[in-house]
């Protein structure tokens, strides 16, 4: 089973742009070249800092180009996303009991839970013990089902420090029900505006470039987040019993394609 992620949209309302980019002109072309490649995929899933501001009319434009991708969609929010204007822009996106945006999603590969991270007023993540909750109950109702989690920050150090300043900063309670849950095959976030992976307390991991800026592969800055104009990308997943297999694709990428590849000048 293949399925879609984008991540870090950065939405902004009409006739802005955002670090001299359109979000708006760059989601289009993300769509479009899903829409012409990956039309099999069964969703796709936004992971978060949908909007840069939280702002009602960003949310409109990101429903206005939603209605352009012939996949469906699943949204999760981020430390930039408000989460009451959210709500109003996509009411029919579930919440759980207390009003976070959480919701399970089964498909034949198994199931996906997408978590809310969100902490008003902050860059960084929170996940609380009314969120854990939640996620327990979800995780008791795979039973052995596979596992795929999605969240917008983080619950870990990328030695990045600008981005380890602002992570989730609240995991107890996260560590805890995942602890010794041996069906969880994988991990996808955002937030970091990179490619990352590896793996967290056992649990593979991945994340990948935003839509719009990138953040810079800089170990040292901490006082502010860098950035970058590294191309974006998307990532192609596909979901099997024996593996999980994550493809980048830089979209915009303009690198001259040779018509053929040249002959080996290797000894024969």
């Amino acid at each position: 089973m293949k399925i879609i992620q984008v991540t870090d949209i950065h939405m902004v309302p009409p006739g802005r742009n955002l670090l001299g980019l359109s979000p708006r002109a760059r989601l289009e072309a993300c769509f479009a070249d899903i829409n012409r490649n990956h039309g099999d995929a069964a969703c796709c899933v936004l992971t978060g800092d949908l909007a840069d501001r939280g702002e009602p009319a960003a949310y409109q434009e990101l429903r206005d180009l939603l209605g352009g991708l012939k996949l469906s969609w699943r949204l999760l929010i981020g430390n930039h996303d408000d989460r009451v204007n959210f709500t109003k822009a996509f009411p029919e996106e579930p919440l759980d009991s207390n009003g976070f945006v959480q919701q399970a999603l089964d498909l034949e590969a198994g199931r996906l839970l997408l978590l809310d991270t969100n902490e008003p007023g902050s860059g960084a993540g929170s996940y609380c013990a009314d969120r854990a909750a939640w996620l327990e109950a979800e995780l008791e109702r795979a039973e052995e089902r596979p596992v795929y989690l999605f969240m917008h920050h983080p619950p870990f150090d990328i030695k990045i420090p600008s981005m380890d300043n602002i992570r989730l900063l609240e995991i107890d309670e996260l560590a805890r029900v995942l602890e010794g849950r041996r069906n969880i095959r994988h991990l996808f976030f955002g937030h970091v505006h990179r490619p990352v992976s590896g793996s967290w307390r056992g649990i593979p991991f991945s994340a990948l470039r935003s839509t719009v800026h990138q953040v810079p592969l800089d170990f040292e800055t901490s006082d502010k987040v860098p950035y970058s104009y590294e191309p974006p990308a998307y990532a192609v997943i596909f979901l099997e019993p024996e593996q999980t297999l994550v493809h980048f694709h830089d979209y915009l990428d303009e690198s001259p394609v040779p018509d053929s590849m040249p002959r080996s000048v290797a000894a024969t």
